[in-house]
């Protein structure tokens, strides 16, 4: 799952390195490595600092009755709650970084086609992956 985060977060990286600045483009892979990132510590367990614990609850909410009221959990569980999604999206991040910067080159040559073309497809991938 931290791998997948990390791939979620590469759009993000990438425009980090290449450009040296970040658009609005990888918002949506950001809301779903937030999401894998709050599903393991919440529903999966996967939290040194909180245990094996599931907080929350897929109780349904009523109209009238706003999110906060739903919440199972103290107000320091849902800090800590924060701290090790963050923690789990800071340290996919720096794995992001780290392949990417392993391969820079290959990373410079996609830039470079998408920045002349837009789009590229699998045969072009494959040939910039070959360099």
């Amino acid at each position: 799952l931290e791998e997948h985060i990390a791939v979620c977060l590469g759009g993000r990286v990438a425009e980090q390195l290449v450009l040296g600045d970040i658009s609005t483009g990888a918002s949506n892979d950001i809301q779903k490595a937030s999401s894998i990132a709050r599903a393991m510590v919440t529903k999966y367990g996967m939290s040194e600092k909180l245990g094996t614990v599931a907080y929350g609850s897929d109780d349904e909410v009523f109209i009238g009755r706003s999110m906060a009221q739903a919440k199972s959990y103290s107000e320091e569980v849902a800090a800590l709650i924060d701290e090790e999604v963050k923690a789990l999206i800071d340290r996919a991040y720096r794995r992001s970084e780290e392949i990417l910067n392993a391969n820079r080159q290959k990373l410079q040559a996609v830039a470079d086609y998408l920045l002349e073309h837009e789009t590229m497809d699998r045969a072009a991938f494959e040939a910039a992956m070959a360099q």
